[in-house]
């Protein structure tokens, strides 16, 4: 086959607000909690890291630290991202130091350790696991970003309820948290974990982040414990209102550069890519409705971690060889979602990729098909789109066109740029 879809590069408007000075607002932030007032000189604080890819995560966690110092407290760093990082304390310490959350630049230490301390058993018949350093610490501040969950919906989904469970409880409490989810629900679990941590384990405040439209840290609040699931709520509203989204309800192909843990929990984000609830299709009344996915490689801070990748129904063999399949599969399972650790079908090239995709998407000719290309699900701010679209975008006030249509830009080995290389 010889007919492609032409393409065009389109700008998407967003709205939402930019936080200037980051390291100021965290300072700001904790200030208003005094805690001098709950923190004694000489106590030690424990400060949780995870595993996403939070736009300044190292200057709000090195912001953190320096504020605990101004008091006379002692700031260590815990990782805290459950069963990522193939589950080893050496895996998860590599990802936090890959976001340049290290000794040096913190000045601190960070502890690591997959051991976790079992604090009593939730009401729901299970233990509660906190990890150890954390539990021994003589506080425990909790930073996360606040955002629409990948595979749950309610008034609370990922943030800092979630992080003092799964996070913080490590692979053993992770894995005992989604077997919970899926006897109860993950409202249920996550409020009576999280009260139980915020009151056996130290917890004496939270850092919330919210981000925009852009992957840009657009607000940072401090809360103290007793307002953490209030305040989450609210900020979910917000978060979900700058959540980042696709131009379009539909497409036949949306083709992604890359995917991986620090993009998303899911590996592509599935409130993006509208698959929060089916592996290879939209539920009713979901959007965007899109019929093939094609993954074509593996962000490095994902360190071979491909979790997410069966959601797609085609692939690069590339991204095969980059996997790591028993940290792909250790997270899969952990998480209650095995299914997205399993292999689309995988092709050499871009082009017998297409070739291929573009003869499955119903009675649509191959250059009419309505196509998408976007780097990642974080970073859909400027896009590719077949000219079936052109139309739209044009009456569009959200939407700036970018470039005249154009032929799909294949090099000579049968594959295409990377998006970020295009002019």
């Amino acid at each position: 086959m010889s007919d492609y879809p032409n393409i065009f590069r389109l700008r998407q408007l967003f709205d939402g607000p930019e936080l200037g000075d980051v390291a100021a607002e965290v300072e700001n932030q904790l200030s208003q909690l005094q805690l001098r007032d709950k923190i004694q000189p000489g106590q030690t604080v424990a400060i949780s890291a995870g595993s996403r890819g939070i736009a300044n995560i190292h200057i709000i966690i090195k912001a953190v630290a320096d504020h605990l110092g101004s008091i006379d407290a002692r700031p260590f760093i815990v990782p805290a991202m459950g069963s990522h990082g193939g589950g080893t304390a050496e895996g998860q310490q590599g990802i936090i130091e890959g976001y340049g959350i290290t000794e040096e630049f913190c000045n601190c230490p960070i502890k690591a350790s997959m051991e976790t301390v079992i604090v009593c058993d939730a009401k729901e018949g299970f233990p509660v696991h906190f990890d150890k350093h954390a539990y021994g610490a003589d506080h425990v501040i909790v930073v996360g970003r606040v955002k629409p969950h990948t595979n749950f919906s309610g008034d609370i989904e990922s943030g800092l309820m979630k992080m003092m469970l799964i996070g913080l409880g490590k692979h053993a409490g992770a894995k005992i948290y989604h077997r919970a989810i899926a006897d109860f629900s993950f409202g249920q679990i996550v409020r009576s974990v999280a009260r139980e941590v915020l009151a056996k384990c130290g917890i004496v405040a939270g850092l919330a982040i919210v981000e925009n439209s852009y992957d840009e840290t657009a607000r940072i609040e401090a809360i103290a414990p007793e307002n953490f699931e209030e305040c989450e709520k609210e900020l979910l509203l917000l978060a979900k209102k700058w959540m980042p989204k696709l131009p379009f309800d539909a497409a036949d192909i949306l083709v992604l550069d890359e995917i991986g843990k620090d993009i998303s929990g899911s590996g592509m984000d599935t409130n993006v890519v509208g698959r929060k609830y089916h592996d290879h299709q939209a539920a009713e009344g979901e959007t965007p409705r899109i019929k093939n996915i094609v993954v074509r490689g593996l962000t490095p801070a994902t360190h071979g971690n491909a979790s997410g990748i069966g959601m797609a129904e085609f692939c690069r063999t590339r991204l095969v060889q980059e996997m790591d399949a028993r940290i792909t599969r250790i997270n899969c399972i952990t998480g209650g979602h095995s299914t997205g650790a399993m292999v689309p079908l995988d092709y050499e090239t871009d082009r017998e990729i297409l070739d291929v995709a573009l003869v499955s998407i119903g009675l649509t000719e191959p250059p009419d098909a309505r196509f998408l290309w976007a780097r990642n699900t974080l970073d859909v701010a400027e896009v590719i789109c077949s000219d079936t679209y052109l139309q739209e975008a044009q009456q569009r006030d959200d939407l700036e066109v970018l470039s005249e249509p154009q032929p799909m830009p294949f090099g000579e080995d049968g594959n295409l740029p990377q998006i970020a290389e295009l002019e």
